[in-house]
């Protein structure tokens, strides 16, 4: 829903400045068959490029929120209350907002500027970061069970010893972002940038880690547990000594990848398609020296062509 909502307004924006796809396209150094997929709703533009859309159309950041009310639907509210002689309700000085009231009033926050605010150990699930800046946001101990975070910019936020149970951080700038001690439960990350992010001492339970770049993401001391890394980019990644059960690195790349003194149960290393020569030498530059592995999984990995001289199986 939020891709089609985020296209839609795209092409309404573009039709009403009498710009073609291929001229958006061409501003934007990109395909005219790139634009055409935003606008159908079949993919989503990152932050960076959002915010170079909203320069181009000549619309504030916020046109791109689920929320969003356009001047013209403001003007014509204001004309109707003014002409019916509307008057506000003034609220007593001592009146309580509800719980349910104010759980309303900061339930989403999307296409809000949030950047280097403070939101450690603040209790809010279900939250909508959408559209929204958070670069070096302070997220430390905070709740956030449940929320979404879409084509945001949070490069630089802090989410340390956060609780991200069910929550999913699609099309997101994670650049130099913190994980440590976190709770990563169900999370999702799907298309985003983890550039030189961090996760110390993080136990990642049935955590999804689709399509993501991870070259330079930097693990220390986690336990993988049921995570799935289906086609995300694992070349040069060094987990050194950590632990993976019932994990997935199914299409993902793995060149160079490093498992020294790791302990593997019940892995898997499925390639896209058919076993290619490519993908069996791709498995030879993947280093186990040390590690520990159970028998299927030391099977499958010996089947492809991997070097296990060094590997103890349990």
């Amino acid at each position: 829903m939020e891709a089609k909502n985020i296209g839609s307004k795209i092409a309404r924006a573009r039709k009403e400045t009498n710009m073609s796809q291929a001229q958006l396209a061409q501003q934007l150094f990109i395909s005219p068959q790139a634009v055409g997929k935003w606008e159908r709703g079949e993919s989503l533009p990152d932050i960076l490029t959002i915010n170079r859309l909203a320069e181009i159309l000549g619309v504030d950041l916020n046109y791109f929120s689920e929320n969003f009310e356009s001047p013209k639907a403001e003007t014509t509210i204001k004309a109707t209350t003014d002409s019916a002689a509307y008057t506000e309700p003034v609220a007593p000085v001592d009146a309580k907002i509800s719980g349910r009231e104010e759980q309303a009033l900061v339930t989403d926050f999307t296409g809000t500027d949030l950047a280097g605010t403070d939101f450690a150990g603040v209790v809010a699930p279900k939250r909508k970061f959408h559209a929204s800046s958070l670069r070096g946001a302070d997220f430390t101990g905070a709740d956030l069970t449940g929320s979404s975070f879409t084509t945001c910019d949070a490069a630089g936020a802090r989410f340390n010893r956060a609780d991200l149970t069910d929550c999913k951080l699609s099309v997101v700038n994670l650049t130099d972002t913190s994980f440590d001690n976190s709770i990563l439960v169900r999370t999702v990350f799907s298309k985003s940038e983890l550039v030189r992010s961090t996760f110390t001492d993080v136990k990642l339970t049935d955590v999804r880690l689709d399509m993501t770049d991870l070259r330079t993401t930097i693990f220390k001391r986690c336990v993988f547990s049921g995570v799935d890394f289906r086609r995300s980019d694992l070349r040069g990644q060094c987990f050194d000594g950590q632990t993976f059960i019932g994990v997935k690195f199914d299409r993902a790349l793995l060149n160079d990848a490093v498992f020294k003194g790791a302990t593997l149960k019940n892995v898997s290393f499925r390639p896209a398609f058919a076993l290619t020569n490519n993908y069996y030498r791709a498995i030879g530059t993947i280093h186990f020296d040390g590690a520990t592995m159970d028998k299927l999984t030391y099977a499958a990995l010996k089947g492809m062509g991997a070097r296990l001289e060094n590997v103890t199986v349990s």
